[in-house]
């Protein structure tokens, strides 16, 4: 396995939108796992459990999945812009069934 090129002081990330007051509002075993990965990406790594999120054709956009309680905590950031990272969302997934999408009716 290649050694990883840790940065010696990198650049703090980028929090889009509210993603970094979601964060803050999750359980502390599950911002510690996903803080840990964005530490991680800013020094250069990737966290074992930081996957490319599915859709973004590569990986320069890498979901971390935390499961605390019975729910599933997200966060979803991009390495694209090294040596910056930008923390993209932060969310609980809610459906319990896959990507629930309601229905149209026409009334």
């Amino acid at each position: 396995m290649p050694k990883k090129a840790y940065r010696s002081d990198p650049p703090p990330p980028f929090w889009m939108g509210s993603s970094k007051r979601d964060l803050i509002g999750f359980p502390t075993e599950i911002r510690r796992a996903i803080g840990s990965a964005i530490r991680e990406a800013q020094e250069g790594g990737k966290a074992d459990y930081a996957k490319p999120l599915k859709g973004f054709g590569g990986a320069n956009v890498l979901e971390i999945v935390a499961d605390g309680d019975g729910t599933t905590f997200r966060g979803v950031y991009t390495v694209r812009f090294d040596p910056f990272v930008y923390v993209l969302h932060c969310f609980q997934k809610k459906s319990k069934s896959g990507i629930a999408t309601p229905k149209l009716t026409w009334i």
